[in-house]
C-alpha cells in the first residue's frame, strides 16, 4: 500500500490511512509513504535558498517545516508520552541535520546532485516516523524499515536506476524477518541508496515506484496505490470537469497513458507489476469504499476502443529537413545518436522522405542537440506546444476513429500526428494555448 502526500498530508488523513491498514490487517502488509504534501516542494526551495547562499531564508523555511512535524506528531500521539517523545526527538534531531547541511552549502554556495538528494530525502523520512509511532499507538503490530537499506540504485542522485537483483534480495530478507513478528512494515518512497550507501532518490513521483518495486520483490498479492482520486479517471479531473473513474484497464493501456502525460501513475510504475504478473489497484484514501482503478495483464482486459485521453502540457516539436536522407541508409542512426548523447528521450517520430519532426519534454541541452544537428540538416524548434495521447485497446481495428478525433478537434491547428508505432495510442500536437478546448471536446465526443 502506497500513500501519497495528499494521503499523509495532516491528521485526519494518517488517521483514515491507519484506518485502512487496519481493515486489511487479517494480510501481511507493506505500507510505503510520501512526505506530507508540499514539503517536497518546500525542500527544493530550502536547497535553491542556500545554493545562493540565502542562509536566513533557508533556514526559517526549515523551521516552518519543523513546526509542521512537531505539531502533527502532537496531534496524532497525544497521550502517548514515550512514542511522543521517540516523535519528537527524532524530529528534532532530522531538522539537526538537515540544518547543518543548509549552512555547509551556503557557506560553499554551491549544490551538488549528492547534496540535493540528500535534502529532498529529509521529507520521508519525517513523515514515516511519526506515522509509524501513530500506526504503534492504533495497536498495529509494525515495524519501521529505511528505504535506503533496501532500494538500490546506481550512482544517479536524483534519478536512480533501482538494481533489481540488490532489492529482490534485500526486500525478501527484511520481510522474512520483519513479518515473523508484525503484521506491516512501514516505509519510505521515493529515497534509495547506491550499494555503497551513499543517498539517491527515484526522481519526482518516485513512491510509486518504490511500491511496485517492494511488490515486485516480495512477490505481493496486490499492489495498491492511495491517491486523492478515485483511480484512473478518462482525463485529468482538474482540466475536464465530467470525468470519469475506469473501472479496469490493462498493464499496456496504464503504462502508455502514465508514459504520455497522466500524472495519477508514476511512468515507471507498471513495469515492475508486469514482470511478476502483480495486479495494481488505484484507489481514494479520502473515500476508501470507492471501487478505484484495477489495472490487470493485457489478457484479462477484453474492453476495446478509446479508454482515457492524456497530455504532456509543454513540449518540443524539433523538425529536421535534409535531402541527405533522400534513398540514404544511417541517417536515423546519426540523428538518435546526437539525442543519446544527450540523454534526452524522443517521444513522438514522424518521417517523410527528407524530413523528420519529433516531440521532446525537456528543453534541458536543446541548444547542444541544434547545434550538433545543424551540423547535417536543417532545424527547426517550435516551443509552446503541447500533445495529446489517445489510449485504448485496439485502436488500430476501431472504425471511424480517425474521423471522431479529428472531427472533434477541427477547429484547431493540428501540427503532427503520430500513429502507428503503438494499437493503444493515437497522439498528436496542438499549440499550448489550445489545449484545454482541445481535451475538452476529445471528452466530450468519447466519455460524454
Amino acid at each position: 500500500m502506497k500513500f501519497g502526500g495528499t494521503s499523509v498530508r495532516d491528521k485526519e488523513a494518517v488517521e483514515r490511512l491507519i484506518k485502512i491498514v487496519c481493515k486489511n490487517s487479517s494480510q501481511k502488509i507493506v505500507v510505503v509513504v510520501s512526505a506530507l504534501s508540499g514539503v517536497t516542494d518546500t525542500l527544493t526551495m530550502i536547497a535553491q535558498h542556500a545554493a545562493k547562499g540565502q542562509v536566513e531564508e533557508a533556514i526559517n523555511l526549515t523551521n516552518g517545516l519543523e513546526q509542521r512535524h512537531l505539531k502533527m506528531a502532537e496531534e496524532l500521539l497525544t497521550g502517548e508520552g514515550l512514542l511522543l517523545k521517540e516523535a519528537t526527538e527524532t524530529v528534532k534531531q532530522l531538522f539537526a541535520k538537515l540544518n547543518e547541511i543548509v549552512r555547509v552549502i551556503s557557506l560553499l554556495e554551491e549544490l551538488s546532485d549528492m547534496s540535493f538528494a540528500k535534502i529532498l530525502s529529509y521529507g520521508e523520512l519525517l513523515s514515516s516516523g511519526i506515522i509509524f509511532r501513530a500506526m504503534l499507538k492504533s495497536g498495529l503490530s509494525c515495524a519501521f524499515a529505511d528505504a535506503r537499506n533496501i532500494i538500490i540504485t546506481d550512482g544517479k542522485y536524483l534519478k536512480g536506476e533501482p538494481q533489481t537483483d540488490l532489492i529482490c534480495r534485500n526486500v525478501q530478507e527484511l520481510l522474512e524477518r520483519e513479518f515473523l513478528t508484525n503484521d506491516v512494515v512501514i516505509t519510505q518512497g521515493f529515497i534509495s541508496a547506491t550499494a555503497e550507501g551513499v543517498g539517491t532518490t527515484l526522481g519526482r513521483g518516485g513512491s510509486d515506484y518504490t511500491a511496485a518495486l517492494i511488490g515486485m520483490a516480495a512477490n505481493a498479492s496486490e499492489i495498491q496505490i492511495w491517491k486523492d482520486v478515485d483511480g484512473v479517471h478518462t482525463t485529468d479531473p482538474k482540466k475536464v470537469k465530467k470525468t470519469r473513474s475506469i473501472p479496469v484497464m490493462s498493464f499496456n493501456e496504464a503504462a502508455e497513458l502514465s508514459f504520455f502525460g497522466a500524472k495519477v501513475l508514476h511512468p515507471a510504475t507498471i513495469q515492475p507489476a508486469i514482470e511478476k504478473n502483480i495486479p495494481v489497484r488505484v484507489l481514494n484514501s479520502m473515500q476508501p469504499e470507492k471501487q478505484g482503478t484495477l489495472i490487470l495483464k493485457d489478457e484479462l482486459v477484453h474492453e476495446n476502443g478509446v479508454k482515457a485521453i492524456s497530455f504532456k502540457e509543454n513540449i518540443t516539436v524539433i523538425n529536421i529537413y535534409s535531402m541527405k536522407m533522400l534513398n540514404a541508409f544511417g541517417f536515423l542512426t546519426r540523428l538518435f545518436e546526437v539525442f543519446g548523447k544527450y540523454g534526452i528521450s524522443v517521444d513522438l517520430i514522424s518521417t517523410s522522405e527528407v524530413n523528420v519532426s519529433l516531440t521532446v519534454d525537456s528543453e534541458r541541452s536543446l541548444d547542444g542537440i541544434v547545434a550538433e544537428l545543424s551540423q547535417f540538416a536543417i532545424v527547426s524548434v517550435n516551443s509552446n506546444k503541447s500533445q495529446v495521447s489517445i489510449v485504448g485497446k485496439n485502436l488500430k481495428e476501431t472504425t471511424g476513429l480517425a474521423k471522431r478525433i479529428f472531427s472533434a478537434v477541427s477547429d484547431y491547428n493540428i501540427t503532427m500526428i503520430s500513429q502507428g508505432a503503438s494499437d493503444i495510442n493515437i497522439s498528436f500536437v496542438v499549440n499550448r494555448s489550445d489545449l484545454t478546448p482541445v481535451v475538452s471536446s476529445l471528452h466530450k465526443e468519447f466519455f460524454e
